[in-house]
């Protein structure tokens, strides 16, 4: 079973950047569409920031002009970078994604379910 495998996170002071990835686990799947949410301790999962697969990209408005979520097609992995970090962004970070093999994007069928990541932790704190 395919899985997305998240990396890059960690501490970061207030101001600083980080940049976190999102990649299959290999395999005959590719990342279709993803979105980022995130979950900080005793909140809900809140939408940060998402790619389609053509690129067009949309934000949280608590986000926007800070972070830039990116695509590699060749390798396979959706990036999210964080500039100008504030305490409020400490959360787990999580990628879910539309994975679909190449039969499906020919013929622009959804698999019916999405991928979640395992979580990846970005605490902003001096």
């Amino acid at each position: 079973q395919v899985q997305l495998v998240e990396s890059g996170g960690g501490l970061v002071q207030p101001g600083g950047s980080l940049r976190v990835s999102c990649a299959t686990s290999g395999g005959i799947f590719t990342i279709y569409s993803m979105d980022w949410y995130r979950q900080a301790p005793g909140n809900q999962r809140e939408f940060v920031a998402g790619i389609s697969s053509s690129g067009g990209t949309k934000y949280a408005d608590s986000v926007k002009g800070r972070f830039t979520v990116a695509r590699d097609n060749a390798k396979n992995t959706v990036y999210l970078q964080m500039n100008s970090l504030k305490p409020e962004d400490t959360a787990v970070y999580y990628c879910k994604g539309d994975l679909r093999t190449y039969p499906d994007i020919v013929n622009g069928r959804f698999r019916g379910d999405f991928t979640w990541g395992q979580g990846i932790r970005v605490t902003v704190s001096s």
